[in-house]
């Protein structure tokens, strides 16, 4: 029967690693960052897959990359992998005051506004936009600034939507091919579509829904249909580039059709 390994042994690979790996002993915090988002996109991609295999490999990369950076941090006297894991159990017995103590149930955005400085206070930097919109708003809605329900999302989705209209009938969109002209209405046709944008992920949020996740499957769904559009093309000889929309659409439906067969 194969042993089972700790973490204590994946913390003392690690430590010998950095002792005889010559690689491994000339990385540093600063080097490892890339490693580190990289590792975390490719687990992303797995739970995208539903692959467990993977998942399983690519959780163990994500792991060694917590590992690299504790020995490094223990090698510099500022703190070590038993820190680590005592801040986490910390923070999370106090996320859960219920359950770890005698302090009544409380929501997480609420006791995290008491606090922050600001509403924006911890947030990465390099956060993806759809995903900052969505944390910024749950925070908001932690201190009560939040609709009850998704009627008022809903609403101010067509409010913003309309404005865009208005804004696009004083100021409309570059012919195909031309670049956009940067003056004051481009900017303010960019000002109203990123109040769409924004109000359509609190509408996500409110229902329930991520709208980076939901926004992933929809590109998904769009690449494999389009696929299947320059596939049939291909099959009937047609120019996908000089096919003309009204062709293009009716590729489309049949992609759209074939995928349920």
């Amino acid at each position: 029967m194969d042993k089972t390994h700790s973490l204590d042994d994946t913390l003392a690979l690690m430590r010998d690693l950095r002792k005889r790996c010559e690689w491994d002993s000339a990385q540093t915090h600063e080097s490892l960052r890339p490693y580190l988002i990289e590792e975390a996109n490719e687990l992303d991609d797995a739970i995208r897959f539903q692959d467990d295999s993977l998942m399983r490999e690519e959780l163990g990369d994500v792991l060694l990359q917590v590992l690299f950076h504790s020995v490094l941090a223990e090698e510099r006297g500022a703190f070590d992998f038993a820190a680590v894991a005592e801040g986490l159990i910390t923070k999370m017995k106090g996320r859960h005051p219920h359950l770890y103590g005698d302090a009544a149930k409380e929501p997480w955005e609420r006791m995290k506004s008491k606090q922050r400085k600001s509403i924006a206070d911890g947030l990465p930097i390099g956060l993806p936009a759809l995903h900052r919109a969505h944390r910024l708003q749950d925070r908001a809605a932690g201190v009560g600034f939040d609709w009850p329900d998704v009627d008022g999302p809903a609403e101010k989705v067509a409010e913003e939507l309309e404005e865009v209209r208005a804004e696009l009938r004083k100021s409309p969109a570059p012919k195909l091919g031309a670049p956009p002209t940067l003056d004051e209405r481009h900017y303010a046709l960019e000002e109203e579509l990123g109040d769409l944008l924004f109000a359509v992920v609190n509408l996500c949020r409110k229902a329930g829904v991520h709208a980076s996740i939901a926004l992933d499957k929809a590109n998904a769904k769009f690449e494999r249909r389009f696929q299947e559009i320059e596939r049939l093309a291909k099959e009937r000889g047609i120019d996908v580039a000089h096919a003309g929309l009204e062709r293009l659409d009716e590729l489309w439906d049949e992609a759209k059709a074939g995928e349920g067969r």
